[in-house]
């Protein structure tokens, strides 16, 4: 398993590694909470994130989180945001998306949430989010994901 883990991080900085266009891409470490998730009580997650803007509001966001439990869990996932300029330094957006993870389980589902993003320098944001994952396992709750992280733009 972590085996698999290492290669789906790989592979995902190696796919922002070949971006031409400055402002498009970004990649970065995110940590993140998962609520909610039963008799478990909260669980951790370490990973990262990938994010291609195509257009100035739209972007998506394909992440790869490893999750600290009992042996080790891994959570895949991919949101579509539309940002919101508030500041000339604060986005927010709205996202909605798709995951699979193994917490108690193999399982798919849809998620709804929002987060914002705060520049600190040229180059790099602070993230925030949080989101609700609905997931298909048919006996364990749907975890609320709590997550912050950088992000490094090219």
């Amino acid at each position: 398993m972590k085996k698999i883990l290492l290669a789906a991080v790989v592979a995902l900085f190696a796919t922002t590694a070949w971006a031409q266009t400055p402002g498009n891409w970004a990649v970065g470490p995110q940590i993140g909470v998962y609520a909610n998730t039963g008799a478990q009580g909260a669980v951790l997650g370490i990973g990262a994130v990938g994010r291609y803007s195509f257009t100035d509001n739209w972007r998506i966001q394909p992440s790869l989180m490893g999750i600290c439990k009992s042996g080790c869990s891994i959570d895949l996932s991919a949101d579509v945001q539309y940002l919101f300029d508030v500041a000339p330094d604060w986005k927010v957006y709205p996202q909605a998306g798709l995951s699979a993870n193994d917490i108690g389980g193999w399982s798919c589902g849809i998620h709804l949430g929002g987060g914002a993003d705060f520049s600190v320098a040229q180059n790099w944001d602070i993230t925030a989010g949080l989101k609700w994952i609905i997931q298909t396992a048919q006996y364990h709750k749907n975890p609320i994901l709590i997550n912050v992280g950088a992000c490094y733009k090219f």
